[in-house]
């Protein structure tokens, strides 16, 4: 699945954070995640957390 910049995410699962399971975040990346990211997708969840990165597989559109 693609995702764009912006784009609402719910994270069903995140080998990079744990406490980011279960919660929303936001697409930061304007680009296709590439090799410096290993293909994981940058995802702004919250203050607390702050950015995680997740697999395409690991995320769901949001609302």
């Amino acid at each position: 699945m693609s995702f764009s910049a912006g784009d609402r995410v719910l994270i069903a699962r995140c080998e990079d954070d744990s406490r980011a399971v279960g919660k929303t975040g936001e697409i930061v990346d304007e680009v296709l995640p590439g090799p410096l990211t290993q293909g994981r997708w940058t995802v702004k969840v919250n203050f607390w957390i702050g950015t995680v990165l997740c697999h395409s597989h690991e995320l769901s559109k949001g609302d």
